[in-house]
Order: C-alpha cells, then sequence, then structure tokens
C-alpha cells in the first residue's frame, strides 16, 4: 500500500504584538515579522519530530509564503525543489483589504464573518470564486498522486485558500460539521491518500507547533 501525503500550512505572523492586524489578501504582499519566522523553524522542527519531512514545497507567489518555505528549508538543511504558484495566493477581500477586523465586521456584519469561518460562505463584496479554488485543490490533488505518489508534499498558502482543501475529502459539508475551517498562522494540517482510496483523508487539522 502507498500512501502519498499533503501538508498544507499557513504561513507565520506577518504583524507583530503591538500593531494591528487588518486582513490582508491578495494585493498586500508583506513579509513575516520575527514571530512569524519563529513560527515557520517550529513548524520545521514539528516535521522532523514528527517523521513529515517534505519532499517538494509549494507556495503562492507572495513574500509572506515563500520566505517560510525557505526558513523551514534552511532549518531542517534540505535541498528540495520549491515551486511558486499563483493557485496558492491569497483572495481578494475587496473593500475590506488592510482594513482592520472590527471596520470589516461593522461594514458586513458579525454572522457573516462567521459563515466564511465555519462555512466558506464568501461575504458580500470581496472577490472570491469558490469553485474556482476548490478545482485548483483537485487538480493538485491528482497532481501529486499523478507525480509525487508515496511522497510528502508542503504547500504554504493563506487561510482563505486553505479553507478550501477539505474538499479533497469528498465530502466537505461532513467535514465543516465537526471543524473550523479558520487555520491560525503558522498551523498545520495533513491529508493522506492511500492509492486503494478515492479520496484524501484529513489526519490532522490546525495543529499549531
Amino acid at each position: 500500500m502507498t500512501i502519498t501525503r499533503l501538508l498544507i500550512a499557513r504561513h507565520g505572523n506577518t504583524f507583530t504584538s503591538d500593531q494591528t492586524p487588518t486582513r490582508v489578501g491578495l494585493k498586500t504582499d508583506l513579509s513575516l515579522v520575527p514571530s512569524g519566522q519563529k513560527q515557520a523553524r517550529k513548524l520545521a522542527l514539528f516535521l522532523k519530530d514528527n517523521d513529515l519531512i517534505p519532499e517538494s514545497i509549494f507556495t503562492s507567489v507572495l513574500k509572506r509564503t515563500i520566505e517560510m518555505g525557505e526558513i523551514i528549508k534552511a532549518t531542517l538543511d534540505l535541498s528540495i525543489p520549491s515551486e511558486q504558484n499563483p493557485i496558492f495566493n491569497e483572495i481578494d477581500y475587496g473593500p475590506d483589504e488592510n482594513k482592520p477586523e472590527e471596520d470589516v465586521i461593522a461594514r458586513l456584519g458579525a454572522q457573516a464573518i462567521q459563515e466564511w469561518n465555519e462555512k466558506a460562505i464568501v461575504p458580500e463584496g470581496w472577490h472570491v470564486d469558490p469553485e474556482h479554488i476548490t478545482k485548483e485543490w483537485l487538480n493538485f490533488g491528482e497532481q501529486c498522486e499523478r507525480d509525487r505518489l508515496g511522497q510528502t508534499s508542503l504547500v504554504i498558502t493563506s487561510n482563505g485558500i486553505a479553507r478550501f482543501s477539505p474538499h479533497l475529502t469528498g465530502d466537505f459539508d461532513h467535514f465543516i460539521l465537526h471543524q473550523t475551517l479558520k487555520i491560525a498562522t503558522g498551523a498545520l494540517c495533513v491529508l493522506e491518500k492511500k492509492d486503494t482510496d478515492h479520496f484524501w483523508s484529513i489526519k490532522e487539522w490546525n495543529v499549531r507547533p
């Protein structure tokens, strides 16, 4: 039996503790702050301790994901391929880009944010195509099976994109009954697929090293 693994990590912190966090989307290209760099190193050590060393890394084209991937490779002294793929970019928050959460809630209402976190229902004004993102995850899952069968691939992306990855299980609606879609910065999700399975299974979700 061959097991293929897909690791999905959210990038680390992009704000310091004395800054007001905002909704940073596709149009804002921030670097990791020192605490985010520390999260990357902690994630690397977690991968090592749990025998989850990746054989390839995929990031978005945004600095926060690329930097996290490079820190992981340096921490583990890995010489593995890295690929920047725009399918893993953050979503476009439209009028709420770079706005503090209290302003976003004031515009949309708390219910809209709750439905986004619990069901991936896109709030009014955000430029998000759930069907397209889902299709990209399904295509990437097939690529992992075809090109990296039996290997472990690490994707470093954003929460807005990662929340659609449970569609790989074939039963997104069942998953959201038991888990929140919101993933913490620097956290990890672990998916596996046996060569005898039709769908991926989620072994870990939102693990904080």
